[in-house]
């Protein structure tokens, strides 16, 4: 069985910081895939970043250049970095961790906007 636990959220001005992170405990394989996703109100949920255990990162368009996917394998941590944050980043952020045929994901982190 695998946890995934998010923390980070909070409430920050538009053009401001903040840095999720996301602590995976349980049986975790070498190999296997990391990421974000987000869900704002009345809208699905949209895939931000990924980050393979070889170190490969994807991001959707949206958040290239403003937020930053890495992994401490030390410390079973992800670690999601937002930077220039807009109005429309405004969502709850959940953390996935992908391996073998499962994805186990958090109960996610607020994280509002502010104009």
């Amino acid at each position: 069985q695998v946890q995934v636990m998010e923390s980070g959220g909070g409430l920050v001005q538009a053009g401001g910081s903040l840095r999720l992170s996301c602590v995976v405990s349980g049986r975790i394989f070498g190999v296997n895939v990391v990421g974000w996703d987000r869900q704002a109100p009345g809208k699905e949920r949209e895939m931000v970043a990924r980050m393979t255990s070889g170190g490969d990162t994807s991001y959707a368009d949206s958040m290239k250049g403003r937020f930053t996917i890495s992994r401490d394998n030390a410390k079973n941590t992800v670690y999601l970095q937002m930077n220039s944050l807009k109005p429309e980043d405004t969502a709850v952020y959940f953390c996935a961790l992908s391996q073998g045929i499962q994805t186990y994901r958090g109960q996610g982190t607020q994280v509002t906007v502010s104009s």
